[in-house]
This record gives C-alpha cells, structure tokens and sequence, in this order.
C-alpha cells in the first residue's frame, strides 16, 4: 500500500489504498487452505452451531476497524501502551466468557510482562513526527479495540470446548469473516475496483497473493495456539512478539538500547522465569496431593 503499481517514464503509477479488499484476499485464502485440508485430512466429528463462529468473526472486524480509528486520535506513546496491556483484559475477558479462573501469579506475571514490554517499546525510538495528540474519541476506540479483540480469543478458546480441531475453527471463523468483508466491500461498492487494481497490476496480484499466504500460515499457528494453551498465553505470546523483533533488530543492525529499555528487557525475563517456576511449583504441589491407592489384601 506504500509503493506504486505500473510506473514508467512518464506516469507515476498509483497505489492500493483499499485495506479491506487485502484482508477479504486472506481470508478467501485461508478458508481454501482450510476447507482443503478439512477434505483429506480426517477431523473430528464437527459438534459446533456454525452460527457461534460468526460472533467471533464479527467481534474480530470490529476490533481491528478500531484499531485502525483510533491511530487517528492517539499518540504514539498511547499506540504501545494499549497493545502492550492486553493480557489483563484477555484474563478478565476469560472469567466472564469461559468462567476460567486465573491465579494471582498469573495476573502479576502479566502485569510484569505488560509493563516490561512498555517500557522496552517506549525507550526503542522517538516518537514520530506525525503522531496525533491522545483525544477522548481515541481512548473510546482503543478501549473498545481491546474490549473486541479479548472477546474474540477467548470466545475461539470456549469454542474448542466443542471438541473441533483448530482447522474445523479457521475454517468456521474465516467463512463469516469472508461474508462480513465481502457485504462491507459491496455497500461501498470497493469489491470491484480492487478486482480491476489486480488484473491491471499483476505485481500487485502477485505480492496480494503472498501477503494471503503468511496469513493463512500464520492462522495455522494461531488457533493451534488458542486450542492447545489457551487465550491468555496467546496474548502473551503476541505481546512479546513485539519486544523481541525490536530486540533482534536492535542485536542484527546495531541500534543501541537504552537502559531504561534494558532494565524493561530484565522485567520481562524475569516475569517469564517466576511464571515458569510457578508452574512447577503448582504442578508438584498437585503431585503430592493425589493419594496413594494402597493395595488391597486379599482374604
């Protein structure tokens, strides 16, 4: 969307400013892969309404439709905040979605990791010239950014309760959001002009084509995440996903870390470590409380 399609000598070419009409493009992909392998793969007996996928998809459409409003009226600082903080929210979301229940060490690992990450973000780089003063219709907008996209993960993890495979799930999930992005592109009549941009730029087809495919491989990963750990260690998973590409770049290109970002760094390791002895701590715990059947004498 930031290069231009078609340029010569004498005409500048133009560009793809229709974001939809990409996201309609991966979806359509990863239904196909989905359904294709539903098809010669043997799957467990579907026991799902195929109506509670749309909720999912629908909560899914407008978390990103937020997402993408509120960068018009939030700062950049604002932008970090929010997508660092969202492993709470998600836990919360899962006690009223699911009815899961979360250890105190779990909240405060993710508060740790949350605030690592923010700190690690915020001291990566200055601020962009162009980013937007914070206004009240932007906090509304990221609020319910983070409201959508926590109702989205754990309604797929309560879904899973179904017994369904994670590929029966991207298919579902992928199959209204298709529904939804194509009746959006036809009320705004964009679906056709996009049709037209591809087949007068076969590069753009091309390059649309591969973006649809890490997508749909991408999916793959994350509902088999969502399936097998659960909603909150996806959001975990995704928010330091964010902390490390940063951190590997700064380790490949040689940008320098602040130490607030190093001491940003340090938090998050060690929340990782007092979650993973946690874990242990809880599962020897468990060990030791099972009774020991002893045996029975016979007469």
């Amino acid at each position: 969307m930031t290069r231009s399609y078609g340029a010569t000598a004498t005409s500048p070419g133009e560009r793809f400013t229709d974001s939809q009409f990409l996201v309609l493009m991966n979806r359509v992909l990863a239904l196909i892969v989905a359904g294709l392998y539903c098809i010669l793969c043997k799957q467990p007996r579907h026991g799902a309404p195929m109506y509670r996928y749309s909720f999912a998809s629908l909560s899914n459409v407008l978390s990103s439709w937020c997402q993408y409003e509120a960068l018009k009226f939030v700062s950049f600082p604002t932008q970090v905040l929010a997508k660092a903080s969202k492993v709470i929210p998600v836990m919360l979301m899962g006690r009223l979605v699911s009815r899961r229940s979360y250890e105190h060490w779990e909240y405060l690992t993710a508060g740790l990791i949350s605030i690592g990450v923010s700190m690690f973000l915020l001291s990566s780089g200055p601020e962009p010239r162009s980013s937007p003063a914070t206004m009240l219709s932007g906090l509304i907008l990221l609020a319910g950014y983070i409201a959508f996209d926590s109702f989205t993960s754990n309604w797929q993890d309560a879904l899973f309760a179904c017994k369904m495979s994670s590929v029966q799930m991207m298919f579902g999930v992928n199959l209204f959001s298709c529904l939804f992005t194509m009746g959006s592109l036809l009320e705004q009549g964009a679906l056709l002009e996009g049709t037209r941009f591809m087949g007068r730029h076969s590069e753009f087809a091309a390059h649309a084509l591969l973006l649809s495919v890490c997508s749909a491989c991408g999916q793959l990963f994350i509902f088999y995440t969502i399936g097998q750990f659960g909603a909150a260690m996806f959001t975990i998973i995704m928010t330091l996903r964010q902390a490390f590409a940063i951190l590997l770049s700064c380790l490949l290109y040689g940008h320098t870390i602040t130490v607030v970002g190093g001491l940003g760094v340090a938090v998050v390791f060690a929340a990782l470590l007092l979650r993973v002895y946690a874990r242990g701590r809880l599962k020897q715990r468990v060990k030791k409380a099972v009774p020991v059947e002893s045996p029975v004498q016979k007469v």
